[in-house]
């Protein structure tokens, strides 16, 4: 019997792909300047960042081993700190390729990069963890899942950037990137003490949000989309711009909690704003 994939996101790569292409082929030269959500970058820089991911899953599948040094990797934080340095040499570099030569070259990465995804074994071993969640091993339906929310919430810095966020803002889009950011709330919670049985709801608001139920157990935090038998000890609703954000380091917590809605226990429902979805 076929194994059930948590959260199915691969159909959706090429539609993202086809709505960052027509984008970025409306963009004026102003707009490839603006600065975005994720701090040094500009709009331009993402898009290569963007291109950057494709080419390093395509290369990878051809085989091919850059001559690079092995880094030291002693924690979470070394790991932080050698993909944030291979980010920036790739989009250092890309700073002398124009637009327009970026843009082709995602769409000529586009395929080959969805292709490779569709090969691999949903439930064999990832070659990288998703390490915001906590995993030091992850299947690969987990790490394309994590793909997609890099291009999703990547994308939407640029459209945020601009003033084009509604494409993205919809429950075939969003709703699955969000569900994916909630899988790191047992994590951010690992060292939240509570009562065993606790359970803290957590709402993003609108049609294209939903529901999901961080419960303390013997064995730690558990998230479930399905309403345990006990009342939540707090309840936080959060708007979707605004959860987008402060999960992906694109405002502070306090901001968002500031733009968003907390009853009962309200120490324990900030806590549900530490959680951090992207490698930061």
């Amino acid at each position: 019997m076929d194994r059930k994939i948590p959260i199915p996101v691969l159909h959706l790569f090429p539609v993202l792909d086809e709505l960052l292409i027509d984008l970025l082929r409306s963009l004026s030269a102003d707009d490839w300047n603006k600065p975005t959500l994720a701090r040094q970058w500009s709009v331009k820089d993402i898009a290569a960042h963007l291109l950057d991911v494709s080419m390093r899953a395509i290369s990878s599948k051809e085989g091919y081993t850059p001559p690079l040094s092995s880094p030291v990797i002693n924690g979470y934080q070394d790991l932080v700190t050698y993909l944030n340095e291979l980010n920036a040499v790739w989009v250092y570099a890309m700073k002398r390729v124009s637009p327009s030569q970026i843009i082709k070259m995602l769409e000529d990465a586009g395929k080959p990069y969805n292709e490779y995804l569709s090969s691999i074994d949903p439930f064999g071993p990832a070659k990288y963890s998703v390490a915001w969640a906590g995993e030091d091993e992850s299947t690969n339906w987990f790490h394309i899942a994590r793909e997609y929310t890099e291009k999703w919430h990547h994308q939407q810095q640029i459209r945020n950037a601009i003033g084009k966020t509604a494409p993205l803002m919809t429950k075939e889009l969003f709703y699955p990137c969000i569900d994916i950011f909630m899988r790191g709330l047992p994590h951010a919670f690992r060292n939240v003490a509570a009562d065993n049985g606790y359970c803290v709801q957590i709402t993003i608001s609108g049609e294209a949000g939903g529901n999901w139920y961080l419960s303390k157990t013997v064995n730690g935090w558990a998230l479930d989309k399905t309403s345990p038998n006990n009342a939540p000890v707090a309840s936080v609703v959060i708007p979707p711009d605004v959860a987008w954000k402060v999960f992906t380091k694109g405002i502070s917590s306090t901001i968002a909690i500031d733009g968003s809605t907390i009853s009962g226990d309200v120490e324990l429902g900030e806590k549900v704003f530490s959680l951090i979805a992207v490698m930061a």
